[in-house]
């Protein structure tokens, strides 16, 4: 992952200010940098969002595309995710980026494995014959710091944007099926994305913990912990990263604030998208390919 080179003095700096509850750049603790967050920005997916969390930028673009359903389940289609760390990080080029890009696509998977995430069912054309695969790409344009965050929130707002065409399965006189698409571009299934989780990265630093660190403070933090949370604030997935190690009081306290904060993360995604929605094809578009 891209990091920073801090003198002592820098690291003791930034430490000291976040056990008095102010960041470097003016935060609190538990606050989030601006983002930015728009869809639709890719014309030739089913769905896109970028987002842009403070200096970190990342691109998400959905294809669906017809497959085969898992022999584990038939009546489910399913996420395929695609990490494409393109940063201008030279930390990035290489195994360093398809190590990251790993990374990040195993913690997706395992974010997405939660049953009630996405309505898989609603996927599924043709039991064991046909099922819609969502194949999601992700590419990291800058690294700025929590990236993980940035990704999920980009993952949700990409499938809030996807749109599906409806299919009818035909079968003649002899059995054979066959599968009709719809013209009609607004003729189209929409996903519900209620349950979709965000990760909400928490840095261990100091005596006291942080969200969405920046590539310094990153740098001074030995251990971390990535809580994906619903809109409900319920957990469903966590995952401890970082060489440091960390006390039970210290996770209970940052699953506590990972909740808290993860509730609010929702309910402004959700506001912005839904305002994005209302503006309809007049909404004017200021970002990637805009």
């Amino acid at each position: 992952m891209a990091s920073v080179v801090l003198s002592e003095a820098e690291k003791l700096y930034i430490v000291h200010g976040v056990q008095e509850d102010l960041r470097v750049d003016g935060r609190g603790c538990e606050d989030y940098r601006c983002a930015e967050v728009e869809t639709d920005v890719v014309s030739n997916t089913s769905g896109s969002a970028r987002v842009k969390l403070g200096e970190t930028d990342i691109l998400v673009g959905i294809k669906a595309e017809m497959g085969t359903p898992k022999l584990e389940k038939p009546h489910e289609g399913y996420l395929e995710f695609f990490i494409d760390c393109s940063s201008n990080s030279p930390e990035l080029e290489g195994r360093g980026g398809e190590e990251l890009g790993t990374d990040i696509a195993n913690t997706l998977y395992r974010v997405f494995s939660c049953e009630n995430s996405v309505d898989l069912k609603s996927l599924c054309i043709n039991p064991r014959e046909h099922c819609w695969v969502l194949y999601v790409d992700v590419l990291l344009l800058e690294c700025g710091g929590n990236i993980f965050d940035a990704i999920s929130i980009a993952v949700k707002a990409a499938l809030f944007n996807t749109r599906i065409p409806k299919v009818r399965v035909l079968e003649d006189e002899e059995g054979t099926k066959e599968i009709e698409l719809s013209d009609d571009p607004y003729d189209c299934i929409r996903l519900n994305v209620d349950e979709v989780p965000c990760i909400v990265t928490l840095s261990k630093i100091g005596y006291r913990h942080v969200v969405d660190a920046t590539l310094q403070e990153e740098a001074c933090s030995l251990a971390s912990l990535l809580i994906s949370v619903t809109s409900k604030g319920a957990i469903t997935s966590m995952k401890k990263v970082g060489k440091g190690s960390l006390d039970p009081e210290s996770i209970f306290e940052m699953m506590e604030t990972g909740q808290r904060v993860g509730k609010s993360l929702h309910i402004a995604l959700q506001k912005i998208l839904d305002e994005e929605e209302s503006l309809g094809t007049s909404r004017p578009k200021v970002g990637f390919l805009g």
